[in-house]
């Protein structure tokens, strides 16, 4: 994959890209603000090595980038990710799995640690390692076509990208037990009434409906979106005194930026909801 210079070169005139064989990052004028982080490993976007490599590459730079304030996470139109590369895992040892499990964690945690509104657009399959890096995003907007699950016991395996924590985390331990325990698939009706995922839509409208979610972030407060995600995230780790503490200090950090300043005169002059940030 080539390596990111730090000059956005643009693949069209209306797109500007990070390309690599399997995932690239897209912003588009037709989305400005808008990231796109796109699986595209035919036919069913198996999630091998060089995948997890290229997904954090690509996570590292939808972070950095100022032209980047929200961020989808899609598959394409006909599936997210159908899992993990098993054949690629059925010829590894478990001396090879001690060097690469770190790795496999890695991509989804790259995700979540993007400290930016991020939602993943679900149509068809979202299996195993793809379903695991769907509950890294902050919210999941699903096709009516889409099936999740986490089937790896069906593979005598068990999750090893965050299913066996962020799922519990999300829907419950009972129903989290349930999906790993049978490996059982999930339909969208299902996923929504467990919480699995936020939104189902007709699947020809899940890229727009995701982007339009995205795009509400644009010009918000990106520094308050910011602490504001830390504190949920870091809260769910920790006991309540400590979440209310880290809470209290991005409480206080907040009044370090212009977007503050901004937000209050704006509020002041003209009531709620009219201030034009800048994200400084």
């Amino acid at each position: 994959m080539p390596a990111y210079d730090g000059v956005c070169r643009p693949a069209s005139d209306e797109e500007c890209s990070l390309m690599g064989e399997f995932v690239n990052l897209t912003v588009s004028d037709e989305a400005p603000g808008v990231g796109v982080i796109r699986l595209d490993r035919p036919k069913m976007n198996a999630i091998s090595l060089q995948v997890q490599a290229e997904l954090k590459v690509a996570c590292a730079e939808a972070a950095e980038r100022d032209d980047v304030r929200a961020v989808v996470v899609w598959g394409g139109e006909r599936l997210f990710a159908a899992g993990n590369d098993v054949a690629e895992m059925a010829e590894m040892s478990y001396a090879d799995m001690v060097k690469a499990t770190r790795g496999v964690s890695e991509a989804a945690t790259a995700i979540a640690s993007i400290p930016k509104p991020v939602v993943a657009a679900v149509t068809g399959y979202a299996l195993g390692g793809g379903c695991e890096l769907t509950l890294a995003a902050d919210i999941r907007i699903a096709g009516e076509n889409a099936t999740f699950g986490q089937p790896e016991v069906l593979l005598g395996i068990i999750p090893g990208a965050g299913g066996t924590q962020r799922l519990p985390r999300l829907i419950g331990p009972s129903k989290a037990k349930d999906l790993i325990f049978t490996g059982r698939f999930v339909k969208a009706d299902e996923a929504l009434a467990i919480g699995l995922v936020d939104k189902v839509v007709p699947a020809d409208q899940v890229y727009a409906e995701a982007v339009a979610w995205a795009s509400q972030f644009t010009k918000a407060a990106a520094l308050a979106i910011r602490a504001a995600k830390e504190c949920i995230d870091r809260g769910l780790e920790v006991d309540l005194g400590t979440g209310l503490s880290i809470e209290q200090q991005q409480f206080a950090s907040v009044f370090a930026t212009e977007d503050r300043t901004t937000g209050m005169a704006s509020f002041l002059e003209h009531g709620p909801g009219k201030a034009e940030f800048a994200g400084r």
